[in-house]
């Protein structure tokens, strides 16, 4: 869900970068930044919390480039932070790098460029992006050398970067994750949400996967990963702002949920390996040892979330094999729960601010129990209460019935499932490899149901004037 523009033109550099910034806050962000690029090299700003905190930063101390670009973090790898923040540079300082996306194998490659005297100063995967180019940079252009570093690189995403040493370009990639090329007069744009250049041009192209844009004061060439020119269609977007940021749909909620592969996909990637057959959950915290001795595990929510609960009752003890209560977070503290010592608490939070649960968690800790939340919400309470975290990857929900954050919080609850089965040795490991195959298939599948939308607006068409329904259902249903 992070926010990506880019601007090289004749207007102000820096406003144009804030204002594309400021049109995408409401996808959700923990930090910000800019790079600009003139004949003396590159400046960056970056700063933790809200756009406003940049802003303050550049105000204080100005900041000017001929072109350059923007990102707003929605953390994955690495916690949130100024250093986290995009842009992320090279060794030299002469590349530079924004990304939205996960980079699977960055810890692979994070070895190897270390081998070869590469120094790091973050830690999210992005910068293994920059570090990369740097290695493949030579006489042929920025763009050859993106291309030569996108060999290496496993994962879905979204890399726009600049260069001092191929002045007057920015090359744009796309594997996965949106990018949006703007045309202007005289005047490019490339973004990751159509949102932040409409105030700009109404002419943009959408890039598709594995494809490059080479961005130039003259204008932009779209080629494959290999270099082949390709044909790409100029679409007039005629959304107002408000229309822009439902992308074109009617309303917020069926924005989301045809959101829901997206989220569900941006919260299995790079947590689960096919090679190893292993699920890697970076922000848990929770050791081995504490998870083989678990006796009991209890799931404490409220509204939607609890009935992710009631799925993720089935889901634990299928798995891995220890018995699992479910719990109102507004009823648990008034009842005095027994807590064994070899009990962990799960709490799942969309926010990361329910009063109820978070009080319940309190409880829980009080009482010796070990804790996880499953939040949304990069610092949220929850998050810094308990001790480890499985973030979901939904983004920010409009919409009142809650769509892709419940989707994405069954989904967290898989990946923790297999995670204990996987520490607590009670799946073999053709069966781990076989879960995390339908994992990874899972988002096509929502995909697939999504299109299916006629039939369902059919039988809608037949029932919505019905006062009562009756849900019939068993097992995990």
């Amino acid at each position: 869900m992070c926010g990506i523009i880019g601007y090289i033109g004749a207007k102000p550099v820096v406003p144009v970068l804030l204002d594309g910034l400021r049109r995408m806050e409401y996808r959700g962000y923990d930090s910000a930044g800019v790079a600009l690029v003139s004949p003396e090299g590159i400046s960056l700003r970056r700063s933790a919390g809200k756009l406003s905190n940049l802003e303050t930063s550049i105000r204080s101390e100005p900041i000017d480039g001929l072109y350059g670009v923007g990102h707003t973090r929605w953390a994955t790898h690495g916690r949130p932070s100024e250093e986290n923040a995009h842009p992320h540079r090279d060794c030299t300082g002469r590349i530079v790098v924004v990304h939205n996306g996960i980079i699977e194998n960055y810890l692979d490659l994070k070895k190897e460029l270390r081998a070869t005297g590469h120094e790091f100063k973050t830690e999210t995967d992005t910068e293994i992006v920059a570090h990369l180019v740097e290695r493949e940079m030579k006489d042929d252009g920025l763009e050859n050398a993106v291309r030569r570093a996108l060999i290496y690189m496993r994962g879905m995403f979204a890399i726009v970067l600049v260069s001092v040493d191929d002045p007057e370009k920015i090359v744009a990639v796309r594997n996965g994750a949106p990018v949006v090329i703007g045309l202007g007069e005289d005047e490019f744009f490339v973004a990751s949400d159509v949102t932040a250049i409409l105030s700009h041009t109404r002419d943009v192209v959408f890039l598709g996967d594995e494809e490059m844009a080479i961005i130039t004061r003259t204008g932009v060439q779209f080629t494959d990963y290999s270099g082949r020119e390709i044909s790409v269609t100029t679409k007039r977007v005629m959304w107002d702002p408000i229309a822009a940021e439902k992308g074109g749909h009617k309303h917020f909620m069926l924005k989301e949920i045809l959101e829901q592969p997206t989220a569900a996909r941006d919260t299995i990637l790079g947590r689960v390996s096919l090679d190893s057959g292993g699920i890697f959950l970076e922000d848990l915290n929770i050791s081995d040892d504490t998870l083989r001795a678990v006796d009991k595990v209890t799931l404490l929510a409220c509204g939607t979330s609890w009935h992710a609960a009631l799925v993720g009752k089935y889901l634990i003890e299928a798995l891995a094999q220890v018995r699992v209560e479910v719990d109102y977070g507004s009823e648990y503290r008034y009842r005095s729960p027994i807590v064994g010592s070899h009990e962990l608490v799960i709490v799942i939070t969309q926010s990361g601010e329910t009063a109820d649960t978070i009080a319940a968690l309190g409880e829980a800790r009080r009482k010796g129990a070990s804790s996880i939340a499953i939040c949304n919400v990069v610092g949220s309470e929850a998050t810094r209460k308990a001790d480890g975290t499985v973030y979901t990857h939904a983004g920010p929900e409009i919409g009142v019935a809650s769509t892709k954050a419940f989707t994405s919080q069954l989904v967290a609850l898989q990946l923790l499932a297999l995670h204990m089965a996987q520490v607590r040795g009670t799946l073999s490991p053709a069966d781990m490899r076989r879960h995390i195959e339908e994992l990874l298939q899972l988002p096509n599948s929502i995909e697939h149901a999504l299109k299916a939308s006629a039939p369902m607006e059919k039988v809608a068409e037949r029932f919505y004037n019905r006062q009562d329904f009756l849900f019939l259902g068993r097992g995990i249903n």
